[in-house]
Formats: structure tokens, sequence, C-alpha cells
């Protein structure tokens, strides 16, 4: 079922509950789903437990609440709070935490939408009730013909289908994205229109569910640094790095290496890491090494019926912020898939996940190994 501009003859309007995290994308909406008829109660998920660890910075839980809550005031629409953080701790951090200790660069922001987002708050929101549930991503969805298919957000600057790659079908069912066809500056206006509070409110750029924090000192909470050597390609140390887990493939800034005599002073730029013996390694400029035409993955979840063959065309992206790339995906009976892209790829980073498209539905995706 599609969002509909017109506004709703039901007799009875249908119930939905949205996902009211304190900004201005959620705030607009619920503002939304209110002009189209629908009966709408905000939800707020506590996720994270501040106390032990706001010394590390950016603990904003207690204001976005407070955000949450005047929005709802404004539109005169009932609000509940909900803890999911014992959810969140088992099924997002733990992992978050496993991946970095490995060597690879997790994105929790994926596992949070199938994990939280359409996990446990689903099940609360059907606790009060909820016909449908609703968040202020910017994607679309098409439910048609028994199947569900995931589309992206007419603003392609802000479409966010890449990390929704793990949701499964089934939690697409019911779902409403009241935001898919509206740009960030009209989101703004509409807020600033309706006097919200959130109106001028920031984007949240930190970890999900988190904030914005120091991300050394965050982690040194959980992991303990392990320094190590900083080695190029011929096996010279070059100097100390604080742990492999701050560092991620094609980084070129935050190890320290000034000039060297006898070396072009080209920018290094992070190429690889031993985790046998914890070394760091680099190359000075920006050479082959950071570029591949292929990846691995497997158990790619694709959301919606999708005739998978043996080898099929699709465009992918490895990261968020990445234009959609040309490639041909082969699969095998174990559920392994290699993707092989027209033309080389920088810094492809094992943990991060590769996003398949076919126009503009979003298959799915894969962990990147």
């Amino acid at each position: 079922m599609q969002i509909k501009t017109a506004k709703l003859n039901n007799a009875i309007a249908p119930k939905v509950v949205v996902g009211l995290s304190g900004g201005v994308d959620s705030s607009v909406a619920a503002k939304l789903l209110i002009d189209q008829g629908y009966n709408v109660i905000g939800l707020f998920m506590h996720n994270w437990e501040e106390e032990d660890d706001c010394s590390a910075g950016g603990c904003s839980s207690s204001s976005d609440w407070q955000d949450a809550q005047a929005v709802a005031s404004k539109l005169n629409i009932p609000i509940y709070s909900v803890n999911f953080a014992k959810e969140y701790m088992q099924r997002v951090f733990e992992f978050f935490l496993h991946e970095y200790k490995a060597g690879r660069t997790p994105n929790p922001d994926v596992l949070c939408n199938r994990e939280i987002k359409f996990g446990p708050f689903w099940q609360k929101a059907k606790q009060l009730g909820a016909d449908f549930i609703a968040t202020g991503h910017y994607c679309n969805i098409l439910h048609s013909d028994g199947d569900t298919h995931l589309l992206k957000a007419e603003d392609q600057n802000k479409d966010q289908t890449y990390f929704l790659n793990q949701v499964k079908t089934a939690q697409l069912h019911n779902v409403l994205f009241p935001l898919a066809k509206l740009t960030k500056d009209k989101i703004r206006l509409i807020a600033e229109q309706n006097n919200f509070v959130t109106a001028k409110k920031k984007d949240s750029t930190g970890i999900c569910f988190i904030g914005e924090r120091n991300f050394k000192e965050f982690l040194k909470t959980y992991l303990p640094a392990r320094p190590g050597d900083i080695v190029d390609t011929n096996g010279r140390v070059l100097g100390i790095h604080e742990g492999l887990m701050y560092y991620t493939l094609g980084q070129r800034k935050g190890f320290g290496i000034g000039g060297i005599a006898g070396q072009s002073q080209n920018r290094w730029y992070v190429i690889g890491k031993d985790l046998d013996k914890n070394r760091l390694l680099v190359s000075n400029g920006e050479g082959d090494e950071l570029f591949t035409d292929s990846l691995t993955t497997r158990d790619i979840n694709y959301i919606g019926k999708f005739d998978i063959k043996k080898e099929y065309r699709a465009t992918a992206k490895c990261r968020y912020r990445q234009d959609e790339q040309p490639c041909t995906v082969y699969t095998d009976k174990s559920s392994n898939s290699k993707i092989v892209f027209d033309t080389p790829q920088r810094a492809v980073t094992p943990g991060q996940y590769v996003v398949l498209y076919d126009g503009n539905r979003c298959l799915g995706g894969g962990v990147i190994h």
C-alpha cells in the first residue's frame, strides 16, 4: 500500500506508529501522515544507556526525547518511549565490536534497521494497535501483487536504501515512508511552517543510536588499543599506529607520517592490515593496491521476489556516498556471490556492505568478504 496524497476516506482511520527520533525528518513524516488522514502515534526509542560513557561526548538521547515530545505536543498526538538498549547491545553492538576485533570495518546503521527499527519496534507498535509503522527514511516502497519492492527516494542525494539493504521482505509489509517524494529543502520548509523545534536541527552523523562522539575514545572504552608498526610496501617501518581498529582502507590521514628523505612527498594511504603481526600497511601515493575489479559476498539478502540467476547484470555501491557502478553478479549453489565491476573500484572494504540495484529498485545486499 503506497501513501496517497489525498486524505483517506475511511470511517475509521488506520493507526500508524511513527518512529519519532527528535529529528526534522521524522517530525515531518508524522505531520504528513496526519494530513493524509491517518491516526498517528509517536514512539521514541531509547537504545543506548548513556550514563556509563557520557565522558566520551555526544550524549544526546535526553535532548532528542525532549524534542520528540515537543513535536508530538505541537501535532496533538500521543507519544511513548520504549527502551531497546538490551536488544541493541545484543543484536547490534556486540557484532559491531566483534567486527572491529577481526580487523573489519562494520556499518552498524544497517543492522540497526533490521534488528531494531524494523524488529522490536514493529512488535511494540503492534502492542499499540498499529496497522502500519512509518519512519523518516528517504526511500520508497511498492506493494504489488503480493510482493514488496524497496525503491529509491525522489531525492537521490538523500536516498537511504543503502542502509535498508538487510531488512527482510516480511519486515517491510505494512511500512510507510512518507518522505519518499520530498527533498530535504522541502522537509525543512514544512518543519519551519509548522514551527517545529526540529526545523533547523542538524542531521545526525554519528553511530546509529550512539550519537556523535570522539570515535577513538569511544572504542577504547570497549576494546583495548594495541599499538603496532606502520610499514610501507617495502616492509620499512615508518611509525607506530594506535590500534588497527582505528583505520580503514583508503584512509589518508591520522597516522602521523611526515616527510621521509629520499621518498616522494605524496600522501600516505592505508592499503591493508596484517592482523597476525599487528601491522598497518600503507602506500605512498594512491597506487593500484587500493583498487580491485571484484569482491565476494555470501547470503545476499534479496528484498522482494527476484529471479536469482547464475549470472546477471546490476549496479552496485560499496559505501553510502558512492555512485552506483555497473557490474556482473555471479552466484553459486552455496549462496556465494562474486561481483565483478566494469571498472576497478577504490578501497572496497571488508565488513562494509555491497548493495545491488536494478534501476530504481534496491535488490538488497550482503557483507563484503
